[in-house]
């Protein structure tokens, strides 16, 4: 998988506590950057189950929806608002 593909993805804005205030997350590099460098919490359940996910979308093993599925959940068990970006 190309993992800087923007086309497997809906972009998403997540609105983060402190400085940047948010992101906007395009790809899937954007996405494991978030989770390795920027999340807030790096203990719960579903941040454990995305970060395996983007590993699994990486070597190609699940499909982007269910890797953007999972960052999603993982994002609410955070407290981030996500927010669909649409690009006009």
């Amino acid at each position: 998988m190309d993992w800087d593909a923007t086309s497997a993805y809906t972009p998403v804005g997540l609105a983060l506590r402190g400085q940047p205030a948010h992101r906007v997350v395009r790809t899937l590099r954007d996405a494991a950057y978030m989770l390795l460098k920027e999340w807030p919490s790096d203990d719960g359940e579903e941040y454990v189950t995305a970060v395996k996910a983007c590993v699994d979308a990486i070597s190609g093993e699940i499909t982007p929806q269910q890797f953007w599925d999972a960052f999603l959940r993982a994002a609410d068990e955070a407290g981030i608002a996500a927010l669909t970006v649409v690009q006009r």
